[in-house]
């Protein structure tokens, strides 16, 4: 079992890559392989609508957008992490993750997800309840942990003195592992993925 954790943060060594370090070695810990991708900081362009990704099966714009979906497909759980910037995520990992899930959808349902958010003081809880929309939408699992999945911290040497925070991180990589052993011994079982009904409308009709 593997799961994919995706660093929203301008800073790849920032708060919110100290933070996900930190869940990923307790999925070690627990037997599950991880890999970490950091987003990066060239230019990414917003979702165009132009509808291709359908016929294309990826999106049309070749960045790191289809680079993440490639590995989702043969990933069993995810972690999407950021750091707070006006009470919400950051715009790069939500450029991301609108084009990701509209264009790759199907390598992310039913599959767990976490999401961590990293701040100076505030915001953490609106920004999870942003990234946590994502996952709903597309029938996945959310992992939560022992409290919000926020620490706190300006410089990653302030996010270590977080233990409660650090704890959290450590919760979510150990409720993650048990939630996706649970999936696997069900499968074993017999038990499948629900087929969801697929009815679309508009508000007016």
């Amino acid at each position: 079992m593997k799961v994919l954790l995706v660093n929203g943060s301008s800073r790849e060594k920032g708060c919110t890559g100290t933070a996900l370090e930190e869940v990923a070695r307790a999925l070690k810990e627990e037997g599950i392989e991880t890999e970490t991708v950091f987003i990066g900081n060239a230019p990414l362009s917003d979702c165009l609508a132009c509808g291709r990704c359908r016929d294309l099966k990826k999106c049309v714009l070749n960045d790191i957008v289809n680079e993440i979906a490639a590995k989702a497909e043969t990933c069993d759980g995810f972690v999407f992490g950021s750091p707070v910037y006006y009470a919400h995520p950051s715009g790069r990992l939500l450029t991301v993750m609108d084009r990701l899930f509209y264009s790759g959808s199907r390598h992310f349902k039913f599959k767990p997800a976490a999401s961590v958010v990293s701040a100076r003081r505030a915001g953490t809880t609106a920004s999870m309840d942003v990234i946590n929309k994502y996952f709903s939408i597309n029938s996945m699992p959310i992992v939560s942990s022992t409290y919000w999945n926020a620490v706190h911290g300006k410089e990653p040497e302030e996010v270590q003195q977080d233990k409660e925070g650090i704890m959290t991180m450590r919760n979510i990589g150990k409720n993650m592992a048990w939630l996706l052993k649970c999936i696997e011994a069900g499968k074993q079982k017999g038990i499948e993925a629900p087929h969801n009904e697929k009815v679309y409308t508009n508000f007016i009709r």
